[in-house]
C-alpha cells in the first residue's frame, strides 16, 4: 500500500515531503481510520507518503535482513533517514517541531522507518542519519504508525505556532 496526500503548502510548492516506510500491513480498521484522519490533517503542512513493506513470515534474523533490504531499496541517497528504534534518542514535542523547521529550511527529505516485529536490520540502522525513540516501552507496530503520524502533525502545529486541539 502506498498512500500519498498532496496539497500546496504555506510556501507554495515548497512543501516538505515526509515519507514513512513501515514493515507490515495496517490491518485494524480503527487504526486505518485514525491514520486517514491524521493524514487529512497533515495536508496543509506536508506531502505525506506511507510505504508498506511486506513483513517476512518467519522471525529469524534472515527475515529481518530481507525486510531491511526492501526498506533500503525505497530510500534514496538524498533522503534523511530517521530510524525509529528503542535505543534512539528521545525528543520532546517542541524538539520534534524544531526538527521539522530545520528540514524545511535546509530542504532535507525526512523518511521515517518503522521496523517489523524483530526490529530493524543493522544495515538500516547504519544508513540512518538519526535514531529516534518515542519511549522505552514497546508498542504494537500498527499502533505506532498512527502515533508517529499524529506526532508529525503535532510537530507541524507547534512549528507554526498554531493551537493543537487535544
Amino acid at each position: 500500500m502506498s498512500i500519498l496526500w498532496t496539497r500546496p503548502g504555506l510556501f507554495g510548492d515548497l512543501m516538505l515531503n515526509v515519507r514513512l516506510i513501515a514493515v507490515g500491513k495496517l490491518r485494524e480498521s480503527y487504526l486505518q481510520e485514525g491514520l486517514t484522519e491524521y493524514l487529512k490533517r497533515l495536508r496543509p503542512y506536508a506531502k505525506t507518503e506511507i510505504i508498506e513493506i511486506p513483513d517476512e513470515p518467519d522471525a529469524a534474523l534472515r527475515a529481518k535482513e530481507r525486510e531491511g533490504e526492501k526498506i533500503l531499496s525505497r530510500v534514496g541517497p538524498e533522503d534523511y533517514l530517521i530510524a525509529l528504534d528503542r535505543q534512539g534518542k528521545q525528543l520532546s514535542s517542541p524538539e520534534f517541531a524544531a526538527a521539522i523547521q530545520e528540514w524545511e529550511l535546509t530542504g532535507k527529505k525526512p523518511v521515517f522507518v518503522i521496523g517489523g516485529s524483530c526490529g530493524l536490520a543493522e544495515a538500516v540502522l547504519k544508513r540512518a542519519n538519526e535514531r529516534w525513540s518515542f519511549s522505552k516501552l514497546t508498542f504494537p507496530h500498527q499502533l505506532f504508525r498512527l502515533m508517529l503520524v499524529e506526532q508529525i502533525y503535532r510537530a507541524f502545529k507547534i512549528a507554526r505556532g498554531e493551537k493543537y486541539h487535544k
